[in-house]
């Protein structure tokens, strides 16, 4: 198909209007060979406009003894393959460069190198898919040689630079302008999460009913009569269960008994004074005395069931901060009779054992989105006594914020991963203001949150629209539309004509521009 193009276009190659080569890497093995002054370019330095400088310099013996070459400052490198497939630099400096590294080098009155440069990052994609259906994608000298290419006259090309330059400039503050507000939507998050545990977003609303609320005392010694009361009925359980495994022959596992609660050490004053200072009307309480501590079922194909039921588990991978990302959900065999202990419900607070030290203790809550469901042994659960939406919200929250810290300071780091430990979780403080406020505080952290996350989609949006407005100033410069064209430019078919001219020896045939 005729590809249409501008007066004064041409339509021609890139192996047309560039010489094109690709370097080499020299042996390893010899250490003087990377003991030089020659840069060398490694296709993961390729993506700037312009490189200037490299990791490593190789020797002029390198040269010799090897498949790299040096290549003059104003080519035009880009990678052929691997993980930075596509990715390609100006080279503001002579160097030589890997053999993943494909170079042009413009022919100097024919081809401006900025007009290379912008050229094919408007072809990148296409690039990337033409060198697809092999192992890996690969983008061969031969497709780059033969990629067709719209030539405008020589002047043409420099205001067609300009104007992409300029047109991008723009782009790129209003680009950085969006992401410094989104960095302030993140500042502003924090502050919000900070405000909610130092009782600033409930302020008012407490002093308006501080006689109608419990306090920290009086909501633990209930919470102490619900935790004693379920366990008295798990005792009750047990002991029914134990007489039908007596009647039944004692067949299988005896059924377990209950643990009673062990009664925790007191929040010392040394914890206190690095935790947030607190409205009065609240207090700190160790997570395991307001909630039941557990944790999952590791992953074994070895393991020999008797009663086996397949079930849905929650890996770490699953288990986010604030969030849970349930797209991909794994499954695996327990024994039926172990389900109830282990088995999700619905208002548990998740949080993840182990990971990069940072990610200690990161989770969110359990809505029950999937029944029924368990979790692998590296995420803990917290099943509080007083289960409620706000309740968990109002810890995990806590948590996921002030909670780092703590996480990550009882963390044990092994050579690779961190984690913390059962005990580390149970003792973990968390303040107690009344359950009617914790709701409140939620209510207001909802709001705000909400209102966050649609001014963030909105940036994220905004940037979106900034990269597809930057594609489609290049899909204009390259068709003739980004800037007019000159009747008094010298027309692209006499640039080609001479350089044919001149590759065969003989002189070229002038020619203009038809009026």
């Amino acid at each position: 198909m005729k590809i249409e193009v501008p007066v004064g276009w041409e339509v021609t190659t890139l192996g047309d209007v560039a010489g094109w080569g690709s370097g080499g890497t020299p042996s390893r093995r010899n250490p003087e060979f990377f003991n030089g002054s020659i840069p060398w370019i490694k296709t993961g330095e390729l993506g700037d406009k312009f490189i200037r400088g490299t990791e490593e310099h190789i020797s002029e013996d390198a040269i010799k003894k090897s498949s790299a070459k040096i290549f003059a400052a104003g080519s035009v490198g880009i990678a052929m393959y691997g993980a930075t497939i596509g990715k390609l630099s100006i080279f503001g400096i002579d160097a030589s460069t890997n053999q993943a590294c494909a170079v042009a080098k413009p022919l100097c009155d024919l081809l401006s190198n900025e007009f290379l440069y912008y050229y094919l990052l408007s072809e990148r994609r296409a690039l990337i898919d033409s060198g697809k259906g092999g192992a890996q994608p690969n983008i061969s000298q031969g497709i780059l040689k033969d990629w067709p290419l719209s030539l405008p006259p020589l002047n043409e090309q420099h205001r067609i630079v300009a104007k992409i330059e300029t047109l991008f400039s723009e782009l790129d503050k209003g680009i950085e302008s969006l992401k410094t507000a989104r960095e302030q939507l993140k500042v502003y998050h924090q502050a919000l999460l900070k405000h909610a545990f130092e009782g600033k977003l409930t302020a008012q609303w407490r002093e308006q009913n501080r006689d109608k609320l419990e306090t920290p005392e009086q909501l633990l010694a209930r919470i102490k009569q619900e935790r004693q009361a379920r366990y008295q009925q798990q005792l009750k359980d047990w002991q029914v269960a134990v007489k039908v495994w007596e009647k039944n022959g004692k067949e299988g596992k005896k059924p377990g008994k209950p643990s009673q609660h062990k009664e925790l050490p007191p929040i010392t004053e040394d914890e206190i004074a690095l935790l947030p200072v607190l409205p009065s009307s609240w207090g700190y309480a160790r997570l395991a005395e307001i909630s039941k501590i557990g944790s999952g079922m590791s992953v074994s194909k070895d393991r020999k069931l008797s009663d086996p039921v397949d079930v849905a588990y929650l890996r770490v991978a699953n288990v986010q901060r604030g969030e849970l990302v349930l797209e991909e959900i794994k499954r695996m065999p327990i024994e039926k009779q172990a389900l109830p202990e282990l088995a999700l419900e619905k208002w548990d607070i998740l949080f993840n054992e182990g990971g990069d030290r940072d990610k200690l203790g990161r989770g969110w809550i359990w809505e029950g989105q999937v029944e029924p469901c368990i979790t692998q042994n590296h995420v803990f659960r917290s099943s509080p006594y007083f289960a409620s939406e706000f309740h968990s919200k109002f810890i995990s929250h806590w948590g996921n914020t002030f909670g780092k810290d703590y996480f990550e300071k009882g963390g044990k780091q092994t050579t690779n991963l961190a984690s913390i430990n059962k005990t580390v979780l149970s003792m973990f403080p968390v303040p107690l203001p009344s359950i009617e406020e914790q709701e409140m505080v939620i209510r207001a952290l909802d709001d705000s949150m909400s209102l966050i996350g649609s001014l963030e989609a909105e940036v994220e949006s905004s940037i979106a629209k900034c990269e597809t407005l930057r594609q489609s100033i290049l899909k204009k410069a390259f068709s003739g539309q980004l800037v007019p064209q000159d009747a008094n430019d010298e027309p692209a078919s006499a640039l080609l004509a001479r350089i044919h001219s001149e590759r065969a020896g003989r002189s070229p045939v002038k020619t203009r521009v038809k009026e």
